[in-house]
């Protein structure tokens, strides 16, 4: 299947674009699971659960993630996962700002980059993402984009709920044949970080997803802010010195159902950071004479082994 690329310069020979397996999730009724990261424990709890659970596996890093790791460690940590990988491999640049990062990352071996230009009118957000997929076609690498705009708070992302703007279903299809992009982001009621609802009550529209669906027929949408910030987990942050307040998330059911609709990519952050976070925070409470840095990420690496195959027990 890799040889059948053309111009493909990829990272890793094991890595491959999003769009294929996106593609086959649609028509499997399931999505794909894309996890964000900032170091090579995570990545490392990743590919453990995908291996075991033989799914097919998205990392995925912010602009903000790049700047922590570098290019080049980024780029290390991750040809040594598709090493290890023994399923279907991505690696997607997340909420990109700009036509010139996602030409970095193509550059550098992305296999999949996200343009969100879903700050500006309809018209330039078009000719934005459109540039994006000119370029990327050239390397045979995804193009994700956005319509719509999720509110919270996630790296470089911070949009006040007041701000946030339900996707257009009618744009969404006109902007898909527009600017020839892999997938779609789609805003109907996620949101970023650990405070996904109102009063407690985090919600999807599955009536707005539903219209979205029916305007752009079978095309791979992609849902941002998806954690479903478990309250064991957080529970177990909070009593080892945590202090998460009114966090709230994305039920299970309502990933599934969305999943009919649909949305054949999720994005999971922050339930990482949590499970990862806990982990810490256990181990130096509880034997504080740790000084030792493998004790303690060894205990985060299982924990976010475990959060990812939670993860993908959720799906359909």
């Amino acid at each position: 299947m890799i040889d059948s690329w053309l111009n493909v310069t990829f990272l890793h020979k094991n890595l491959a674009p999003a769009g294929q397996l996106l593609h086959d999730a649609l028509s499997q009724k399931t999505a794909v699971m894309a996890f964000n990261f900032v170091n090579m424990e995570v990545v490392h709890g990743i590919i453990s659960a995908a291996n075991e659970g033989r799914r097919p596996v998205i990392l995925q890093v912010s602009q903000s993630a790049i700047k922590y790791m570098g290019m080049n460690y980024l780029k290390a940590i991750v040809s040594a996962a598709a090493e290890e990988s023994e399923t279907p491999l991505v690696l997607h640049l997340d909420h990109g700002s700009s036509f010139e990062i996602c030409k970095l990352c193509i550059d550098n071996g992305f296999t999949s980059v996200m343009i969100d230009a879903s700050s500006l009118d309809f018209e330039d957000n078009i000719s934005v993402t459109r540039k994006v997929v000119e370029y990327a076609k050239n390397f045979g690498a995804s193009v994700e984009a956005e319509l719509g705009t999720l509110h919270g708070i996630e790296d470089e992302v911070d949009t006040p709920r007041q701000k946030a703007k339900f996707t257009d279903p009618v744009e969404a299809a006109i902007f898909i044949e527009k600017t020839g992009i892999t997938s779609l982001a789609v805003a109907i009621g996620t949101s970023h970080g650990p405070n996904k609802g109102i009063r407690g009550k985090a919600h999807i529209s599955i009536d707005r997803l539903r219209q979205i669906k029916n305007e752009v027929g079978e095309f791979p949408l992609v849902l941002h802010g998806a954690s479903s910030i478990y309250e064991d987990a957080v529970e177990l942050c909070n009593k080892y010195g945590a202090d998460i307040r009114d966090a709230c998330g994305i039920d299970d059911a309502d990933i599934r159902e969305s999943v009919k609709y649909g949305i054949a990519k999720i994005n999971v952050d922050t339930d990482l950071r949590i499970a990862f976070t806990g982990a810490i925070r256990r181990t130096l409470e509880t034997n504080r004479s740790v000084i030792d840095m493998r004790e303690y990420l060894k205990e985060s690496t299982i924990a976010v082994q475990a959060m990812v195959t939670r993860k993908f027990a959720s799906l359909p």
